[in-house]
C-alpha cells in the first residue's frame, strides 16, 4: 500500500480512506466502494477520487490492484505500522533539511531580520503553531518582535503598523494547506516596501527568501518537524548576528524568571 501512496499529496478525506485502507487490507478488498465509504467515515464520490489520484480509473481497478497485496501476512499492529512510516518519514524531511543547510541563506537572512526593529511574523491557520514558536523563542533575543496571526482587517493594520514603526522586513509561516489570505497579506506587505522571507514546504513560493523543508503527510494531518527545525536554525542565526545583545537578553530573561519563579526548579517529586 505505501508503494502506492508515495510521493501523492492526499487531502486529509482521502489519507482517511488511505489509512483504513493500510490498516484494513484483508476485510477492504472485499468491500464496494459504498461501503468502504461508510467504514472510513467520507462519501463514495471521495472514494473513486481516491483511486483516481492513485492513478486508476476507478475503485473497482484499485481494488483489484490490492488484491496481490493480502497474499502476505496481516501486519500484527498496523496501527503501529502507521505511526513508524510517519516518523521515519520525517526523519528523511530532516535529513533533507541537513543536507541542503550550506544553500539555504540563513546567515545572510538571520542578520537581516536581526537588524529589523520592529520584526513582524506572520502565521495563519495551521501555519500559527509554528509561527508561534519561531516568535516567543526570537523575542528572546529581539527587542520588538510582533505575531500576527488573525486575518482581516487586524492583520494588514498590524502590517501597515509595523512597517510605520520601522519594520523593514516581515517572516511568514506558510505551511499545507496554504491560506489565500496569507500570500495576499505578503502582497500587501511587498507594497508596503516590506522585505518577505518564507518559511514553507516549496521553493517556488512568492516572496523575496524561501526556507523550504518538506512536510510529513502520511497521517490525517501534516506533520511539520522539518519546518521546525529549520525555524529554529533561523533564531539561531539571528542570535549568532548580534553576539553581544543576544547574550544581555538572555541574561536578564534568567534573572527575571528566577525572581518571578516562572519555572519549577529542583526535584518535582
Amino acid at each position: 500500500m505505501d508503494g502506492l501512496l508515495d510521493g501523492r499529496r492526499l487531502s486529509p478525506v482521502q489519507r482517511r480512506i488511505a489509512h483504513y485502507l493500510t490498516e484494513n487490507l484483508h476485510d477492504a478488498i472485499f468491500l464496494s466502494s459504498v461501503e468502504l465509504a461508510e467504514r472510513a467515515g467520507v462519501s463514495q464520490p471521495s472514494v473513486t477520487r481516491f483511486a483516481m489520484v492513485l492513478g486508476f480509473t476507478g475503485y473497482p481497478e484499485l481494488k483489484q490492484a490490492l488484491r496481490p497485496l493480502v497474499l502476505g501476512e496481516r501486519s500484527a499492529a498496523p496501527q503501529e505500522s502507521l505511526i513508524r512510516g510517519a516518523i521515519d518519514s520525517e526523519i528523511h524531511n530532516l535529513t533533507v533539511v541537513r543536507d541542503r543547510l550550506a544553500a539555504l541563506p540563513l546567515k545572510e537572512l538571520g542578520e537581516a531580520l536581526a537588524a529589523t526593529e520592529p520584526l513582524p511574523v506572520l502565521g495563519l491557520r495551521v501555519s500559527s503553531g509554528l509561527a508561534t514558536t519561531f516568535a516567543y523563542y526570537a523575542r528572546r533575543i529581539h527587542p520588538d518582535v510582533r505575531l500576527l496571526v488573525h486575518g482581516g482587517s487586524e492583520l494588514v493594520d498590524g502590517l501597515h503598523a509595523a512597517r510605520r514603526a520601522g519594520a523593514e522586513w516581515v517572516v511568514a509561516v506558510v505551511l499545507p494547506r496554504y491560506p489565500a489570505e496569507a500570500v495576499q497579506a505578503l502582497e500587501y506587505a511587498q507594497k508596503l516596501g516590506l522585505r518577505t522571507a518564507v518559511i514553507t514546504d516549496k521553493p517556488g513560493f512568492p516572496a523575496e527568501v524561501v526556507l523550504d523543508a518538506p512536510v510529513g503527510d502520511r497521517l490525517v494531518f501534516d506533520s511539520h518537524a522539518a519546518p521546525l527545525a529549520l525555524a529554529m536554525a533561523l533564531v539561531e542565526a539571528m542570535a549568532d548576528a548580534a553576539p553581544l545583545r543576544t547574550q544581555a537578553r538572555l541574561e536578564e530573561y534568567e534573572r527575571m524568571t528566577d525572581e518571578t519563579g516562572v519555572f519549577l526548579t529542583g526535584d518535582a517529586s
